[in-house]
């Protein structure tokens, strides 16, 4: 009887064990995207898709067609499916606080992945780059390029910013701002066509096609007769493809402006080989992946991710306590750090193994 006793205890205990595993290995993730017009919220919902499904989780992973509307839907969806985290990249960082209640209700922890999520307290953590520091690297590539504390000029600028929805796209453009307006109060940079703050510039959805529409305005209104455009300084690739193709097709000018941009998105990659844009501003997505896994699996093993998280990592980060409010309380936030890519060297993004050269080592192409 003893021994019955004791093969039953062992069964249970092994049953026991095998239900806990199989309860860790059906951790669900839902991840929310806001659109796949843009290559790079592609590129970021397949890698973490990718990531957390080898690390042994179920993924769920939708895209809201830029529609704050539908991305509200879809986060509902995945809160109705019983996920156990969410990753949301928000399309309006100020639309979801509503959505997120239920979540919290749930128990269901939230991780903002790249842009910031406002005015909830059912955020728990934020993972992106140094965006401020992205801003920061476009208006000292200028600087270093025109040689600001030597040449004379003054050089003629205009700035393409980013979406008002989308927190990221204030700082992107502050950190350029700020660091060449020693420059513009002195009269070496000169915006010839006035448009000096954010609002003035802003580029709703980070649309190719709007960011074309006004830099054609612009150059019909104020360079049409042959004044020199110097630099084109926008925040991102999308809204450089537009800016270009109007730089392109409309420029009246002898010169080939600098030509700013931000992502690497393949089309960009081609134009720097090209010559037609200058540079970007890379983020690694392979990094903040591996950053949102670590964060998530902490979390979901109960634990407190801090800054002692990223010892393990390769990746340039830093844990941020102070910087992000959301309009509730500041945001613990893992901030990467962004690098420059130029024509000299693209070999950088093959060697992190997400870019390969084509069949004639011109142009990159994703891997």
């Amino acid at each position: 009887m003893k021994k019955l006793i004791s093969l039953l205890l062992v069964l249970a205990l092994c049953l026991s064990v095998v239900s806990c595993f199989a309860e860790g290995a059906a951790k669900k993730v839902g991840i929310a995207m806001p659109t796949k017009s843009l290559e790079r919220w592609n590129r970021d919902g397949a890698y973490l898709q990718e990531q957390f499904e080898a690390a042994g989780y179920v993924v769920e992973l939708r895209y809201s067609d830029n529609d704050i509307e539908q991305q509200n839907n879809d986060i509902q969806g995945l809160i109705a499916d019983d996920v156990d985290l969410l990753i949301i990249t928000a399309i309006d960082s100020d639309s979801l606080s509503v959505t997120l209640e239920d979540a919290k209700a749930k128990g269901i922890m939230v991780i903002a992945y790249d842009r910031l999520i406002n005015n909830t307290d059912a955020l728990s953590y934020y993972v992106s780059f140094d965006n401020y520091t992205v801003g920061v690297l476009q208006g000292a590539f200028v600087k270093d390029t025109l040689d600001l504390d030597n040449a004379e000029g003054p050089f003629n600028i205009e700035f393409t910013a980013g979406d008002p929805a989308d927190t990221n796209a204030g700082y992107f453009f502050n950190g350029a701002f700020d660091t060449l307006k020693p420059y513009i109060d002195a009269g070496k940079l000169v915006i010839v066509s006035g448009k000096t703050t954010f609002a003035q510039v802003a580029t709703p959805a980070w649309s190719t096609d709007t960011a074309l529409t006004n830099m054609q305005n612009t150059l019909a209104s104020y360079y049409s007769d042959g004044t020199i455009l110097d630099v084109a300084l926008c925040s991102n690739d999308s809204t450089a493809l537009g800016v270009a193709q109007a730089i392109t097709s409309d420029y009246a000018g002898g010169n080939a402006p600098i030509v700013t941009g931000q992502d690497g998105d393949i089309a960009n990659l081609r134009n720097i080989v090209d010559g037609i844009q200058t540079m970007t501003v890379y983020k690694n997505v392979a990094e903040e992946a591996a950053v949102t896994l670590e964060v998530a699996m902490a979390i979901l093993a109960g634990q407190t991710p801090d800054a002692g998280l990223l010892e393990s990592l390769s990746a340039e980060a830093a844990f941020d306590t102070e910087t992000y409010d959301n309009g509730v309380f500041v945001v613990p936030s893992y901030l990467l750090v962004p690098y420059v890519i130029t024509a000299d060297n693209l070999q950088k993004l093959v060697d992190i193994g997400l870019y390969q050269w084509d069949a004639e080592q011109k142009y990159l192409e994703a891997k």
